[in-house]
């Protein structure tokens, strides 16, 4: 196309991404090849220096997310005559020109695109779990491709119609499987791609890595495997804990084990990794008190991140802004997970987690095909929901930990990733390729228990197994005590989830009759920090009402109409609980305002809008 019409489109994409003051934007074009690349990044984060050239300039690297090198890299490559500095992603280009297999040795999360202009190619590639998504749509003018679908839609007006099987995926796992999307020709680029351009058309779509190379590697004894594993955790740990030039580390620490491991292993000094926590309304919970007692024990500041009546007076912002940075992979639900990480980057632009840990050490399965509430789909799209089954099949069929890596990492887990990655640069060891790598050799009496977790807390650091974690009682004696603690625990736990989201109908009747009393206030509180349940109740009862009961979302040609009326007056007056079902429609619901109701000039100005509330 003229390069006047498609740096015009660029610049509306770009636009359309700049959600926040701290982001910064830039373009780079190089006609001769057909390229028009923009990008965002976050201020000092790891991709802020974009782009980034060689000595010749005619190899150009424009590099997102954050890589995390072996030590020494930058020396090795002065060695070999390259100019690179110690800190920063300048060396990445560099690799590049030495690696005929590059990405391949790259470690992190992350997508970007080379240009090489001596072999007239660019290469667009992601990382081995495709967590750092690229979305892409191939019309008959120009290969789309976007970190954010809202890009392509922007200046795509054909592709904003739903895509029905994405869409019945989503209501029924809530996430897309198999790379598709809910937009009708926007996919996502699967995992370890390296998808090579030559004269601004597709020459190869690559995959530089398939799970087969540590699925078939030999399995080891469970003391050899907890060795290996122990020393991978602990060497790989100081790159991730590193904050260099980015700012401090800060860690999001819970009660649980994950969190527990990097703590135990990390060799801040005292008073020099702050930690946080998030908390709710009702009372402290529990990853509130485990994370302070691990905290005070390692002699670090510790502060708490309350979810209460600001959130709560602005969760309709939260909740349309969630479903627009994560482009609808993922529920309202996640709203208050946007605020509290809006908090955290006031504390620090990283945040370490325990995120992937269970799923990677544990196998962890965070999702299956839920049977959606009866008669609130129309019986045609029903068939598309039910459809899911088979694939989801497909999808654990293979090696379990091939499924949690590389499926549903990024299928179920990158919405949440997306909208805590708008605001500051997450971190997890628990997806490094060496650990991952050594994961695979455990023994089957190894792969899903908590005992190699529990020796590497007690190996790391034997003063935080004295500390209990959210739901058990990590180094009990047989004592009363702690068989007393533990049932308590189980009890908080499901009584909890039965008085918020996971209330039977029957109960809620009861509850109804009792409302006044506000019997809530004696479990909830205790495990979570959200309570959508009474939320949708009474704090966000006339949006909702406004929101669902509007001509327009009771017209979607997928909902029946009379029940969905039902459901939500039902869950407003309280003697009902559709929490779930609310999720899902009004996730539905933001989609097509957001989306795939407005014109073009529409979506234009709805990102300024919402890049400007965020600013």
């Amino acid at each position: 196309m003229p390069r006047e019409r498609a740096e015009h489109q660029l610049g509306m994409m770009v636009a359309s991404m700049r959600h926040e003051s701290f982001y910064k934007t830039g373009t780079w074009v190089d006609e001769a090849m057909g390229a028009y690349v923009g990008w965002t990044a976050r201020e000092r984060s790891f991709a802020d220096p974009m782009p980034v050239r060689n000595e010749r300039n005619d190899v150009a690297l424009i590099f997102a997310g954050e890589e995390f090198c072996e030590p020494g890299t930058p020396r090795r490559l002065r060695e070999k005559g390259h100019a690179v500095e110690d800190s920063g992603p300048g060396y990445l280009v560099h690799l590049y020109e030495e690696d005929p297999e590059f990405p391949k040795g790259l470690n992190g999360r992350f997508h970007g695109i080379v240009a090489d202009r001596m072999r007239g190619t660019l290469k667009l590639f992601n990382d081995r779990y495709g967590m750092y998504r690229i979305y892409y749509y191939e019309s008959r003018d120009a290969f789309y491709f976007a970190a954010e679908a809202k890009a392509i839609l922007t200046v795509c007006p054909e592709v904003r119609r739903l895509n029905e099987q994405g869409l019945g995926e989503f209501v029924s796992c809530g996430c897309v499987l198999e790379n598709r999307t809910v937009f009708e020709g926007i996919q996502v680029l699967p995992p370890a791609s390296a998808w090579q351009f030559r004269a601004a058309s597709i020459e190869r779509r690559d995959v530089y890595f398939e799970p087969r190379e540590w699925e078939e590697q030999t399995v080891l004894d469970t003391e050899s495997y907890y060795q290996g594993l122990r020393d991978v955790f602990s060497r790989n740990l100081p790159r991730y804990m590193n904050g260099g030039g980015l700012g401090p580390m800060a860690v999001s620490l819970t009660g649980g084990l994950d969190t527990r491991m990097i703590m135990a292993w990390d060799k801040s000094a005292p008073g020099t990794l702050p930690c946080y926590s998030f908390g709710g309304s009702y009372r402290e919970c529990q990853d509130v008190t485990l994370a302070r007692e691990v905290a005070t024990a390692l002699e670090q500041k510790h502060e708490v991140i309350p979810v209460g009546q600001e959130f709560l007076a602005k969760l309709p912002h939260y909740a349309e802004r969630t479903v627009y940075l994560a482009d609808g992979c993922t529920d309202v639900g996640r709203s208050a997970d946007l605020y509290v990480n809006e908090k955290a980057r006031q504390i620090s632009p990283l945040r370490m987690t325990g995120n992937y840990g269970g799923e990677v050490t544990r196998r962890v399965r965070a999702f299956k095909p839920v049977e959606p509430a009866a008669g609130l789909f129309q019986p045609e799209f029903l068939k598309h929901v039910h459809a899911t089954r088979e694939s989801y099949g497909r999808a654990v069929s293979g090696h379990p930990l091939s499924f949690a890596v590389f499926r549903q990492a990024p299928w179920h887990h990158y919405g949440l990733y997306a909208v805590e990655e708008s605001q500051l640069a997450v971190r997890s060891p628990f997806l490094d390729n060496d650990f991952v790598k050594m994961v695979y050799r455990a023994p089957g009496s190894a792969a899903l228990d908590y005992n190699v977790c529990l020796r590497l807390i007690r190996e790391g650091n034997p003063d935080l197994m004295r500390i209990r974690t959210d739901r058990r009682v990590i180094e009990s004696r047989g004592r009363l005590a702690d068989a007393l603690t533990w049932a308590w625990l189980e009890f908080t736990f499901k009584a909890e989830y039965a008085y918020d989201h996971g209330m039977p109908q029957r109960v809620a009747k009861v509850d109804h009759a009792f409302q006044p009393l506000h019997l809530e206030r004696l479990f909830l509180g205790r495990h979570k920090f959200y309570h959508f349940r009474v939320w949708y109740r009474d704090a966000v009862a006339s949006y909702l009402k406004e929101t669902l009961l509007d001509s327009r979302a009771l017209s979607r040609p997928y909902i029946r109409r009379a029940t969905l009326e039902k459901m939500v007056l039902g869950h407003l007056k309280g003697d009902q609980n559709y929490t779930m079902e609310i999720h899902k429609v009004l996730t539905l619901e933001l989609l097509h305002r957001l989306f795939l109701d407005a014109s073009p000039a529409g979506l234009q100005a709805r990102a300024e809008e919402v890049g400007a509330m965020g600013r």
